[in-house]
């Protein structure tokens, strides 16, 4: 039985940027290669990074997506990489039109590519396109019709493309028709809560219906909402884990396989299921002698569900501060639970000493919330400053006639515009601190708290907000650092501080009750009648949903976050803002 040296190389690419994946790509292999590896993949479109959404309607990028991978063989070649077959995702295009997609030839495609000796040695698109939740390809993309299968080391390896394997049939049939020894799918496969149980069971079972082992290789990083959390794994045909990398991290995972040898030869276009085409490359003569010392992969161990959360929010909170641009960011901090939160993300996403934060006190801000904000300062190390808006607040007033609603949002707009001025001047990347439980009922001033370029806990109900504090806290005395969420500010009831003894529950439902109500109308999409019917008041239920079906022009308005739910308020909740439907 041939052994075959795997290198899975879980990178964090960078959509638009072709030189610098491109390099990335050309340092894994070098490293991979040193190792000893006789394969090494790629994840899905690693050289455009990934999604890049309507890049790929740009005839101008497709041509240098491609032209980038011709070269990339040739540079992997002069590194002294070429020997080794490499497989990469990259934007490419179709050959011939697609009568059935009403697609002409030159549409894009998902695709990926075999890179050996200098040479792009064939290539082939995404056979199933996701177009649900987050995902709109078959706005970009035509699917492909192939089933590529590479003879390396006298080893038959059949490949596919993430969604490839979430589908039913397909390539993994098609695998399996094909004698195919070990199933390597290379994906962009996006993070959300328990994810990594579910990829976990569904690589196991497209491993037995494949009849093979199977190596799955995901990107890590972030993309705006979309966070990416590594998770690469190899099963065999028996669903035992052989390996598997770690979550949030960029990792080389190298190992050896012992495959079945390949047998006999079917015909190169032999028609299999799906309508999938079999297209065979052969790359070497024959088994070539194991390699010295045998790689048995680890496989790292799982992370809490609220150690994962917290790595999903610190990822997409770095990348998206980084990936654009920006080397440090802005907080107003208020000495509640919602911005120490998305201060102690930042501390951990971009360092303290890129973290500001600006206290804005009214004269209804009490002195243990300008106490909180100064104490968590002080335990971070981050940049901390007061600057009272009591003279604009008290110059508007003395302009205008505002009392009630109108009043308090005035606060939270003059925050705003002093953090956004500050941004200006100083060239901070402002942070937004809201909620999904506050963005779901509306509970969020425009041009006030939404102001910001990013919001890190947008997808966070503020149920989970509280688990998270005092998660992040135990962590740091479990690692003997300081706390660096005052405990005050988590056990004290949650105010928006915006007129006199203000608590939230005033005007909400207990955060507990009302978390669970929005998961069920916002997350799993009951209606009215199915949550009153489960237990529920439905004077609560009714106040809850009105709530968040008026505040739809909110959450258009407000900046990206990371998304960690099924269902976040972004892609993957699509409602019209303009609707007279009230019944849920």
């Amino acid at each position: 039985m041939p052994t075959l040296r795997l290198a899975l190389c879980q990178i964090d690419p960078w959509v638009g940027d072709l030189a610098r994946n491109g390099d990335e790509v050309v340092r894994r292999t070098g490293q991979a290669v040193a190792a000893g590896a006789q394969l090494v993949a790629f994840p899905e479109m690693a050289l455009t990074g990934y999604p890049v959404e309507d890049l790929a309607l740009r005839r101008s990028f497709v041509e240098a997506s491609r032209a980038a991978l011709v070269e990339l063989a040739g540079r992997l070649a002069a590194d002294g990489s070429g020997e080794v077959p490499v497989v990469v995702g990259y934007l490419g295009r179709s050959e011939h039109a697609s009568p059935r997609f009403n697609r002409p030839a030159g549409s894009p495609q998902n695709c990926a590519a075999v890179l050996h000796r200098g040479r792009v040695v064939t290539r082939f698109a995404k056979h199933h396109l996701p177009n649900y939740g987050v995902f709109d390809e078959f706005r970009w993309f035509v699917p492909g019709d192939q089933l590529p299968v590479l003879r390396v080391r006298g080893v038959d390896v059949a490949l596919a493309i993430c969604e490839d394997i979430w589908q039913d049939g397909g390539r993994v049939t098609a695998a399996r028709e094909a004698g195919a020894g070990l199933l390597l799918v290379v994906n962009g496969s996006p993070y959300e809560r328990n994810k990594d149980d579910l990829r976990l069971e569904l690589v196991r079972r497209r491993a037995a219906e494949a009849g093979c082992t199977l190596a799955y290789v995901n990107m890590v990083g972030g993309q705006d909402e979309l966070v990416f959390d590594g998770d690469s794994i190899v099963v065999d045909a028996d669903g035992r884990v052989l390996a598997r990398s770690p979550q949030f991290e960029e990792h080389l995972l190298v190992l050896d396989l012992d495959l079945p040898a390949a047998a006999s030869d079917p015909t190169d276009g032999l028609l299999l299921s799906d309508g999938l085409h079999l297209i065979r490359t052969e790359l070497d003569g024959g088994p070539a002698p194991a390699p010295a010392g045998r790689l048995t992969a680890e496989v790292a161990p799982r992370l809490s569900d609220e150690a994962e959360i917290w790595a999903a929010l610190v990822s997409g909170t770095r990348a998206y501060v980084t990936k654009n641009g920006f080397a440090s960011v802005l907080i107003g901090l208020s000495g509640g639970i919602d911005s120490a939160l998305v201060a102690a993300i930042a501390v951990d996403a971009v360092g303290a000493r890129n973290v500001h934060c600006v206290s804005m006190p009214s004269r209804y801000s009490s002195q243990h919330s300008r106490d909180d904000a100064a104490e968590l300062a002080r335990r971070t190390g981050l940049h901390f400053r007061t600057v009272s808006i009591a003279p604009m607040f008290d110059a508007y007033l003395g302009a205008t006639e505002l009392t009630g609603l109108a009043e308090e949002n005035l606060q939270s707009r003059l925050r705003g515009t002093l953090l956004m001025a500050i941004s200006n001047q100083e060239g901070h990347l402002v942070l937004a601190p809201g909620n999904k439980s506050e963005l779901a009922v509306g509970y969020s001033t425009l041009y006030g708290d939404s102001v910001g370029a990013y919001g890190p806990i947008k997808d966070v109900y503020k149920s989970l907000v509280f688990r998270l504090a005092r998660w992040r806290d135990e962590e740091a005395e479990r690692r003997g650092e300081v706390p660096p969420i005052p405990e005050h500010t988590i056990t004290k009831p949650p105010s928006a501080e915006l007129r006199p003894d203000q608590v939230d529950t005033d005007s909400l439902p207990d955060y507990d009750l009302l978390d669970t109500v929005l998961t069920r109308y916002v997350e799993e999409d009951e209606g009215r009648d199915a949550i009153v019917a489960a237990g529920f008041d439905p004077a609560v239920v009714d106040r809850v949903v009105r709530l968040v079906d008026t505040a739809e022009y909110k959450r258009r308005q407000y900046p990206p976050g990371p998304k960690i739910s099924a269902k976040n308020f972004g892609r993957d909740r699509r409602l019209p803002i303009t609707n007279r439907w009230r019944q849920g």
